[in-house]
């Protein structure tokens, strides 16, 4: 035993590679190893001999297992050294010149709507993006047969059996964040909503998720001419041009009186110029807010009054900066950022400038 201690020691010891490693491994432990072979010729011993042969050669079996696991830690850590001599790695060099980011135009176009209207004292309301169908719906008086709740254009969320808490659906408009801001703030007040929103809908001037900014303002005295003037200056300022206004009759459950809104334009060669010509081009729904709105968020309609209006930002953005194709918005191309992106510390401002 004790040759082959000193046997095997010796060549673990002047092992280079695991590989070779493993072949003493075998040499010695493995099935018809020479220790192994040795442990099988106890059964022939007497027992006298067992006891003194049987621990002696556990003792060598152990002996050089733990020599085998400490030359294998050794030559895997001599090939990490070798390694990182090879992948060093100067970190007091200058680093690799980076193309700067570029922020996305809905984004961009998001804090153009928010300079402006918090120029004429607006402030940013928020709310959750899946919401139940009562603020969705039922608190802006839209009735239970609107083909707007119909599950063709709405997307519910899924309901386990058993369930009665009211249905939930991803938000169609931002126009539950008024009824949240009413019922937590109560009246006067003066808002801008932006954010995401869902329909089911998908062509070239409409996808699932798209992107709107609802107003309202609600006070004792607010007529229809206030809204006419918010909106004529937020066009003006967001086209950097004067733009006129053009209010035409329309419905919707929330609002009452309601009007659809167009801006001046002109048309040429397929492009849109806005503020100039004789054409007109919608974009956007308004009115004053229907008494029954008011009462749902907890408002008195016998003593306050107000507008509303809601745009859809990704359009807007489109006739500002000669976007073709709304999904090109959501396709993440990274050529088309880089063409349409705008430089990540331009911050919009109305005295600085929208955009550059």
């Amino acid at each position: 035993m004790e040759d082959l201690r000193t046997k095997y020691l010796d060549l673990i010891g002047k092992a280079s590679d695991e590989a070779g490693l493993e072949d003493l491994r075998v040499a010695s432990l493995g099935k018809k190893g020479e220790i192994s072979l040795m442990m099988r010729e106890l059964g022939k011993m007497s027992p006298e001999e067992r006891q003194t042969a049987g621990p002696a050669l556990n003792a060598l079996k152990d002996e050089i297992n733990s020599a085998l696991s400490a030359k294998k830690a050794a030559l895997a850590d001599a090939a990490l050294d070798e390694r990182l001599k090879t992948e060093w790695l100067d970190v007091t060099l200058p680093g690799r010149p980076r193309r700067q980011g570029t922020i996305h135009p809905v984004s961009q176009v998001m804090e153009e709507v928010t300079a402006i209207f918090a120029d004429m004292g607006f402030s940013v309301a928020e709310g959750p993006q899946i919401d139940s169908d009562w603020y969705n719906f039922d608190a802006l008086n839209i009735p239970g047969h609107h083909p707007a709740r119909a599950e063709m254009d709405t997307f519910y969320m899924h309901r386990a059996e058993g369930d009665n808490r009211p249905p939930h659906v991803l938000r169609t408009h931002t126009s539950p964040v008024q009824i949240r801001h009413m019922e937590q703030h109560g009246a006067p007040c003066r808002i801008i909503a932006p954010g995401r929103v869902y329909r089911a809908d998908y062509d070239q001037t409409h996808t699932p998720m798209f992107h709107q900014v609802e107003g309202l303002a609600i006070d004792r005295e607010i007529s229809m001419a206030n809204l006419k003037w918010v909106l004529e200056e937020f066009f003006s300022a967001y086209f950097g041009t004067n733009v006129k206004t053009r209010f035409r009759a329309s419905h919707f459950p929330f609002t009452e009186p309601s009007a659809e809104v167009d801006i001046q334009c002109s048309w040429e060669d397929g492009t849109v110029k806005v503020g100039e010509g004789n054409d007109w081009l919608e974009v956007l729904g308004s009115g004053m807010v229907h008494p029954k709105v008011l009462s749902a968020a907890g408002v008195n309609p016998d003593e306050w009054q107000g507008f509303a209006f809601g745009m859809g930002i990704d359009r807007i953005a489109m006739l500002k900066y000669g976007i073709p194709d709304l999904r090109a918005f959501f396709d993440s191309d990274l050529r088309w950022l880089r063409h349409y992106g705008f430089a990540s510390l331009d911050v919009p401002t109305l005295h600085g400038g929208l955009s550059r």
